[in-house]
């Protein structure tokens, strides 16, 4: 029996932060952005949107498509947790209208919870073939105005659904996975934004990456040469070449460069304009891959490395299916990142700065121009507004 995702899709915010307006600002040269890091833009969620609204946001095409009362499960990733007790995907379900016959969790750790969560729900496919699985992966990356990490801000969220017989992605049995207790990267209670000492956590996820691979080998016994693409977390997209660099020198592999493009490239397009997503970056990387790919992809045999800082990194594997293209939702990922609206700098800092959200009580004004809204906060209680009727 094959399990893995059957369809996936992605959501960002409908703002963006254009990385010449923040050269501009800053003094800096763009092309430390452009060609340094390999950003151009990064989204920005106003207020009355967090990791709930973008999540749901990210499942309300996959929830269309299918009875929303077969869904048995939510697991829902994020490091920008919402409620210190209440799991983010409690919201969701309800926005969502889902069965109360549903379990629901969060998961967290940094960025690999996402990869965490779908693990999980694959397994729990394969001890019941009845249960349809929901995973969500959804972040807003925050970090502090003038610091190092600020240009590499962005959100978005992806909503797979996990069930047999997949008609996009069949995961492969085996894993490779590696975990140490560094601080690299971190956010204490009660901070808003994080805090990272990057080029530490670039080291550290370079050698999780040679690490997860070793594992990865010894465990399956496939080796290099039987992948076809390869899709890496995102930081930032100059990440993927690093990664992918380090990972061709380990194994000895001789690349040409237009074999090297062809493994990476497409995975990257839609994180240059969408910034960082943490938990959803390798899945709107797998998204991206998909969607931008010249070649066909069935039958081709993706490596998946999953990086959390702190850290816990994951290296898995799986076979696109035939017929995929039917299923792939292309047009809406793209009509979201060319319909977003540009920020000036002002803008953004308040957007992303200058509101508290952790207070007992507060109205937003309507920014969010999707059918899902944080619309305040009336005694520390998150208020919802949806455009979905109950079934």
């Amino acid at each position: 029996m094959k399990v893995g995702i059957d369809l996936i899709h992605f959501a960002t915010s409908d703002y963006a932060l254009g990385l010449d307006t923040f050269a501009e600002e800053k003094g800096t040269d763009v092309n430390k952005y452009h060609i340094g890091i390999g950003q151009e833009q990064m989204s920005i969620a106003p207020p009355d949107e967090d990791i709930v609204t973008l999540s749901a946001k990210a499942a309300a095409p996959i929830i269309n498509q299918i009875d929303r009362n077969d869904i048995t499960a939510v697991l829902f990733a994020t490091e920008s947790g919402v409620d210190q007790s209440k799991s983010a995907g409690a919201f969701l379900h309800g926005l969502l209208k889902l069965s109360n016959r549903c379990r629901v969790v969060e998961f967290k750790h940094a960025c690999y919870a996402g990869t965490a969560a779908l693990q999980m729900a694959t397994t729990m496919v394969k001890a019941n073939p009845k249960e349809t699985i929901l995973v969500i992966a959804a972040d807003i990356a925050k970090y502090d105005v003038d610091s190092s990490g600020e240009a590499t801000q962005g959100c978005g969220a992806v909503a797979m659904l996990v069930k047999a017989e997949p008609r996009i992605l069949a995961i492969e049995p085996g894993s490779g996975y590696y975990t140490d207790d560094v601080m690299d990267f971190w956010r204490p209670n009660k901070r808003t934004t994080a805090l990272v000492d990057g080029k530490y956590s670039t080291k550290v996820y370079l050698n999780s990456l040679k690490q997860a691979w070793e594992h990865f080998v010894e465990e399956t016994g496939r080796h290099f040469e039987d992948f076809d693409a390869f899709c890496y977390h995102i930081p930032f997209s100059r990440m993927t070449e690093k990664a992918h660099k380090t990972l061709v020198k380990k194994v000895g592999a001789k690349l040409s460069s237009d074999t090297f493009r062809e493994q990476t490239a497409p995975g990257q397009v839609y994180n240059r304009v969408v910034g960082n997503s943490y938990s959803a970056s390798l899945f709107i990387g797998f998204c991206s891959f998909l969607d931008n790919a010249i070649q066909d992809l069935t039958g081709k045999r993706f490596g998946f490395f999953s990086y959390g800082s702190g850290c816990v990194a994951e290296f898995f594997s799986g076979i696109i299916q035939p017929g995929y293209q039917q299923h792939l939702m292309t047009e809406s990922h793209r009509q979201q990142i060319e319909s977003r609206q540009p920020l000036d700098y002002q803008q953004y800092l308040a957007f992303y700065h200058q509101t508290d959200s952790d207070v007992e009580n507060i109205t937003f004004p309507h920014n969010n121009k999707g059918p899902f809204r944080l619309a305040g906060i009336e005694n520390h209680i998150r208020r919802y507004e949806s455009g979905i009727q109950p079934a």
